[in-house]
């Protein structure tokens, strides 16, 4: 527990009104492990601690605990007819599909119709509507036994290595910037209908996933763009995306055809390769089981948690590969990661000294800190900036 108080992570979990909230399980844990590891297979270019970088996204932002609101404010968590749920509202067309969802005009504000639909439907029922409609939200239902994320193998250098990451928001952005960190070559990859979202939040902590990276914008909907976004993958060592299979197969991108050529495909999605729900971090990591709770019920824990737990995972595993040099494909589920560091240990009360807010842990008190950023390094890149030099770099041509 002590790693969870001096992640920052507890002090973004708890009500608004309330103390902070030393999360279950060992998250801060497993995230420092996974950054030692990154260390270690970067010979050192990569110094991080990795359980401050689960709160980081906070500190640029400013935002705070909330309880059963998210810290960002776009999932809640509400009670259903057998339990809880989390439910997000984060992109522009959320609130139509939300009703859509409970079979009600919602207008701009769906948490009402939502929240007296759930009340009467079990979670199994809206798991089955969110699947179906493309809603990120689920039930809190800890699995039993957890799924297992895979593991890394042996330590490869990625100094040098091409880099291209379709990935947006913050899980397969962390996973790029520590590539990038520890010596890799980064081509963003977006197209001009679907920019990343993270370009409409805080720019500073988009400079600093980005910082340093080109950025390539192509259009697979012209043969020319089509052709040279085809030409990029396979010039490629590492591929990042955080899409369901379909979406890139539509591009003409096949992950198994880019493993068989001896590379390592990097896919982060909420649930698996194989499932067809979608998800954001907050909703992932609650519907994980990974909720603190008091007398009111369940709250969230940190700010979109399995975001960065699923960065750093998936950062580890590109930064090794099988010992006969053939290609991998790596499928991190978030939910998997999230649940994985789940346990049955109880998380020790916060109190307060005139200093702040403290916790007791293995080793004494330990004082609960708040989130802290990293100083971002270069520029982020304007979209499109680097297409033509980047291709014209590698050969191609459009």
């Amino acid at each position: 527990m002590r790693d969870w108080a001096r992640s920052g992570v507890a002090a973004l979990t708890g009500r608004p009104d309330g103390p902070p909230v030393i999360p279950p399980g060992r998250g801060a844990t497993v995230a420092r492990e996974l950054a030692d590891r990154i260390c270690e297979a970067s010979g050192g270019r990569v110094r991080l601690d990795g359980a401050r970088l689960l709160s980081e996204r906070a500190a640029f932002t400013g935002h705070h605990r909330a309880g059963a609101t998210s810290v960002g404010g776009s999932c809640r968590l509400l009670p259903t007819a057998d339990g809880w749920a989390a439910v997000s509202c984060a992109r522009p067309d959320d609130p139509s599909l939300l009703g859509a969802l409970v079979g009600a005009d919602v207008g701009d504000d769906p948490w009402p119709a939502v929240e007296s639909w759930l009340r009467e439907h079990s979670g199994a029922d809206l798991a089955e509507r969110a699947e179906l409609l493309g809603v990120a939200a689920g039930p809190v239902v800890r699995p039993d036994p957890p799924p297992a994320p895979p593991s890394p193998l042996r330590s490869r250098d990625v100094s040098g290595l091409l880099v291209v990451d379709f990935s947006a928001l913050w899980a397969g952005p962390l996973c790029a910037h520590l590539l990038g960190q520890a010596g890799a070559r980064v081509a963003k990859v977006e197209t001009p209908s679907r920019p990343d979202g993270a370009r409409r939040g805080n720019a500073e902590f988009y400079r600093l996933l980005h910082g340093g990276h080109e950025s390539v914008v192509l259009d697979p909907t012209q043969t020319g763009d089509r052709a040279a976004l085809a030409a990029l993958v396979a010039t490629a060592d590492i591929v990042i995306e955080a899409s369901r299979p379909r979406a890139l197969v539509g591009f003409g991108l096949h992950a198994e055809d880019f493993v068989a050529r001896g590379g390592t495909w990097v896919s982060i999605t909420a649930h698996g390769r194989a499932s067809g729900r979608i998800g954001f971090g907050d909703d992932v990591a609650a519907s994980a089981g990974l909720v603190a709770v008091d007398d009111d019920g369940p709250m969230f824990v940190g700010d979109a948690i399995a975001d960065p737990l699923a960065g750093l995972t998936a950062a580890a595993l590109a930064m090794s590969a099988p010992a006969d040099g053939s290609g991998m494909l790596w499928d991190v589920a978030m939910s998997a990661v999230v649940a994985a560091t789940l346990t049955d240990d109880v998380a020790p009360q916060s109190y307060r000294t005139d200093g702040g807010w403290w916790a007791d842990s293995d080793v004494g008190p330990v004082e609960i800190a708040g989130p802290r950023r990293r100083k971002p390094a270069g520029m982020a890149p304007e979209s499109g900036r680097d297409t033509d030099t980047v291709l014209a770099d590698l050969g191609l041509r459009r």
